[in-house]
């Protein structure tokens, strides 16, 4: 496994940086974010520059041929959060990339964090029930790895922070109730908002009023 390489910066592109270490060049996927961060590297320090690129792998195999592909980040939160988007059911490497490249992390995080499906829905190729989907995956695992503190996201002035623990309690009650989790989800954090006190029992009730 690559964890990142480090080396000469031979050729950029904003879609493909190579870098030159111990004699081999590494062709990687980039997103803009990264290929700024690149371009403005080598703007100071010309033809050469040193750069270090955080490693995510893709090989593909069963076809006619195998398929091995790098894909570049410039720091690891911008990695962790491209492998984060493409656990997401309905974003590829490519629309990762994408999102990646419209939005900067902490961008991302912000719109994740305060469930901004309208922004995030306006990236080329993610719809409403991609952005939707995107938002309820992501919310809590950009908290719990760290991702979000590390970017200093905030939420939304006014948005009252959801109590996770009353949140996943009152998703799983009505999961077992008959429920869908993601639209469940929904609903309960939508309740949470509106009531942050609110005890879990009282959640279920008011989240039953709602559901179809």
């Amino acid at each position: 496994m690559i964890e990142y390489i480090r080396g000469e910066l031979a050729d950029l592109t904003p879609a493909l940086a190579v870098i030159e270490a111990g004699g081999v060049g590494y062709a990687l996927n980039i997103s803009l974010n990264t290929y700024e961060a690149l371009r403005t590297k080598m703007n100071k320090e010309g033809n050469g520059t040193p750069v270090k690129l955080f490693v995510h792998e893709v090989l593909v195999t069963g076809g006619r041929e195998d398929s091995f592909t790098l894909y570049g980040f410039i720091n690891k939160q911008e990695r962790s959060l491209y492998q984060l988007l493409i656990t997401v059911s309905g974003v590829g490497a490519n629309t990762a990339r994408m999102i990646l490249s419209s939005l900067t992390p902490s961008e991302l995080c912000n719109i994740i964090a305060n469930g901004d499906e309208r922004i995030l829905k306006s990236v080329k190729g993610i719809g409403l029930k991609t952005a939707q989907r995107i938002i309820i995956d992501l919310r809590d695992k950009i908290i719990s790895l760290g991702i979000a503190e590390e970017l200093h996201v905030s939420k939304t002035p006014g948005v009252a922070a959801v109590n996770t623990g009353t949140r996943d309690e009152a998703v799983s009650a009505l999961t077992m109730l008959g429920f869908s989790p993601a639209p469940s989800a929904k609903i309960v954090t939508q309740i949470l908002t509106e009531q942050p006190d609110l005890p879990v029992e009282q959640v279920v009730k008011e989240a039953l009023k709602r559901v179809k």
